[in-house]
């Protein structure tokens, strides 16, 4: 029986324009490697969702982005950007993640393929919807034992050099906000990167504190103080640039990140630029991707 196989990148999502070359940038990367397998995206934020179903239905913002493509205002969630690739004939399924770590929105997508592949019918197992289903890991890797976090973690590192450079440049050191969870234990995979990053570029200072979770900005701000460090960069550790970055991390609020640091005696430099726009970290998830792939015996055509 023929199988036929495509790619479903799920993102979170954004509703800042500028924000979507993050997410597009992934994408163009997987469909360069893969141009004979169809590749979609989904957001799994329904409010985010939403926000562009009522864009697209405004013909006067449609009219004012022609840079957005179609499928940002069609974007649909995973189960049902799935369920359309079903429809059309594919039956062996990559999800491929772009989240930082396994936090919540993994482990959920996680439960969605357990529940797809147990879908099947009474009378012959071929006729089963669906013949595999692969979830890629996240950047920062995940538990198992067929591919070492920690390597996972090096390729991350190696893959931000173009930020080290950067802040080399500033003669800043280099400070990520990144998001976090208060309900699932990633802080260590964000501090195990940081210092790979200190080995890799031993002469940039890079610290990572978390919007959620561990560890806070009160936790990066006192290690600043401690190495003496007046000067950052600083720049979101997320696939985007969005809400977060324009808002949280460098907006003119008292309890953005920015002021914080400069009320703390840090002369700040602001890079809003997204992961997903670096162009050998949208690699990382195109990697991914395969490796399930393989691990699952899912044939990608090239």
């Amino acid at each position: 029986m023929e199988h036929n196989s495509a790619i479903v990148i799920a993102m979170f999502g954004t509703t800042v324009e500028s924000a979507l070359k993050g997410i597009l940038n992934i994408q163009d990367k997987m469909t360069a490697r893969y141009p004979n397998t169809p590749v979609r995206f989904a957001f799994t934020s329904n409010i985010i969702r939403k926000r562009w179903q009522k864009r697209a239905a405004d013909p006067e913002y449609r009219q004012l982005h022609p840079e957005i493509p179609t499928e940002v205002f069609e974007v649909k969630t995973v189960l049902a950007t799935i369920a359309d690739l079903q429809d059309q004939g594919y039956d062996s399924i990559v999800l491929q993640p772009t989240h930082i770590v396994m936090g919540e929105e993994f482990l959920d997508l996680g439960t969605y393929v357990d529940s797809l592949l147990r879908m099947g019918t009474i009378k012959k197992k071929k006729y089963k919807p669906f013949y595999k289903i692969a979830l890629g890991r996240p950047a920062l890797g995940m538990y198992g034992t067929a591919h070492p976090y920690a390597e996972d973690i090096l390729a991350a590192a190696k893959a931000l050099a173009s930020d080290a450079e950067l802040a080399r440049s500033a003669q800043a050191a280099l400070v990520y906000m990144g998001h976090g969870n208060e309900h699932f234990p990633s802080a260590g995979s964000y501090l195990e990167l940081a210092q790979q990053m200190r080995t890799l570029y031993p002469d940039v200072v890079t610290l990572i504190g978390n919007v959620e979770g561990f560890p806070p900005l009160s936790n990066v701000i006192n290690e600043l103080k401690r190495l003496g460090v007046h000067r950052v960069l600083l720049k979101p550790f997320m696939m985007v640039a969005g809400d977060h970055s324009v808002n949280d991390m460098a907006g003119p609020e008292e309890d953005s990140w920015k002021s914080v640091l400069e009320k703390n005696g840090c002369t700040v430099v602001v890079a809003e630029s997204g992961l997903g726009e670096i162009d050998a970290f949208a690699e990382l998830f195109v990697r991914n991707a395969g490796e399930a792939a393989a691990d699952a015996g899912i044939s990608l055509n090239a």
